[in-house]
């Protein structure tokens, strides 16, 4: 077999990759070791509409989508201290695939599942399915895949051990309790963070309907607290009025900043193979998508993989470095911290809904200022926090600099770090 692109790894960001591309007119194959239904995500994710958008990609429809930017409760640990705003979309990660999937087939993209690849070199990949030569080849095959460019074991302090289920309500008293007891009403998200670690959040959403409810829980078990599995065992276990689960799963998230270099020769890497994870709060799905719109401009457009890597690190690669600074500052506060700075205003709307939506945070003047009294209270924490603001835009301008010519990356990388701290 023969093509322009082939790509190994047909969930999302690949789903999104083969789509975009085929769209474009390449010609392109795909593989993933799953069958086609089975591949990806199987559970709900935050997804913001303007990613959509910017992807050039459909905003979702019911089934797929299953809340429209529903109001957003964040609570310090169990509460009662809480920020309200307007949370993501609700989409399906099985339906998303599936939509991308039909996308590329109808552009033309060869798709094929169960099928494992066995070795590959600059010109193509050997696969269970025969040999695929190919021009450029695309790791879309996350954390555990067959990591192309040979980029560094994550370690396991920055490993999120996220669970997500959909489950059937079987008491909706139970459930309005529940909503009631936590200042919310049907179809809002609670999501109670700070509970195992400053990293660590149970997210819960009980549909319009009373019938399901969806529980999102993350946590790194790497710093000694209880993984996500066990954070949503424990939750459900405790409310008896959440019942027997739809679908779901659960998955290691990496948390750190992009790989500094996403392609090498005929080789790139997307999605989490290549970092492209928004730390803040561990969702990949919207940067998978504009990469993979990234992508398949700068291949139809005559480019190469290396100009995608420049392309992506000079737009996306500072707002996701910036998200880990804000990942590793909430990583060490206790409950107790989350709980005062929200009680306090310094975590409020204008801090926090830039980056809920994966947006770099632009704080207004007024919110700023709103937040002073607070941080004068906190002066411990606002020693770590500012500086950690500082950094982000001195990382943000920094990435805009990445070079185009490969024998400069070393010197960007060392500045990088030394920006980084």
């Amino acid at each position: 077999m023969r093509c322009q692109l082939a790509i190994v790894g047909l969930g999302t960001a690949g789903a999104a990759a083969a789509a975009l591309a085929a769209e474009r007119g390449l010609d392109v194959i795909g593989v993933d070791g799953h069958a086609l239904d089975g591949a990806g995500a199987q559970w709900v994710n935050g997804v913001p509409a303007w990613s959509f958008d910017q992807a050039g990609l459909d905003r979702p429809l019911e089934p797929e989508l299953r809340g429209d930017g529903a109001i957003f409760h964040l609570l310090g640990g169990w509460g009662p201290e809480r920020v309200t705003m307007s949370g993501p979309l609700e989409v399906d990660m099985r339906a998303l695939t599936s939509r991308l999937h039909l996308q590329a087939e109808r552009h033309g993209a060869r798709l094929i599942g169960t099928t494992r690849v066995t070795g590959f070199d600059g010109g193509g990949l050997d696969t269970t399915a025969g040999r695929i030569d190919a021009d450029v080849i695309l790791d879309a095959s996350g954390l555990a895949g067959i990591n192309l460019l040979r980029q560094p074991k994550v370690p396991r302090g920055d490993l999120c051990v996220a669970a997500q289920g959909v489950h059937h309500v079987v008491d909706p008293s139970g459930a309005m309790a529940f909503l009631k007891q936590h200042g919310a009403k049907p179809g809002e998200v609670v999501c109670f963070s700070g509970i195992a670690g400053g990293y660590s959040i149970v997210n819960v959403r009980v549909e319009e309907d009373l019938k399901e409810v969806s529980v999102l829980t993350g946590s790194i078990p790497g710093a000694g607290y209880p993984s996500g599995v066990q954070l949503k065992e424990r939750f459900i276990a405790e409310r008896r009025w959440i019942g027997p689960m739809v679908f779901g799963g659960s998955r290691a998230i990496p948390l750190h900043r992009p790989w500094t270099r996403i392609a090498r020769g005929s080789f790139a890497s997307i999605g989490d193979a290549a970092g492209m994870v928004h730390s803040a709060h561990g969702s990949g799905i919207a940067m998978q998508m504009l990469a993979a719109r990234l992508l398949a401009d700068t291949l139809a457009d005559g480019g190469t993989p290396w100009d995608y890597n420049v392309a992506w690190q000079r737009q996306w690669g500072g707002l996701l470095a910036g998200a880990d600074l804000q990942r590793r500052f909430v990583q060490d506060l206790s409950t107790r911290t989350v709980r005062a700075l929200i009680r306090r205003g310094v975590l409020s709307v204008p801090i926090l809904q830039d980056p809920l939506l994966q947006k770099l945070p632009r704080p207004s003047p007024v919110g700023v200022a709103k937040a002073l009294p607070g941080l004068a209270s906190v002066p411990r924490t606002v020693r770590r926090m500012l500086p950690a603001l500082a950094r982000g835009e001195a990382l943000a301008l920094h990435y805009r600099s990445y070079p185009s010519d490969p024998g400069e990356l070393g010197a960007w990388t060392r500045r990088l770090e030394r920006i980084a701290g």
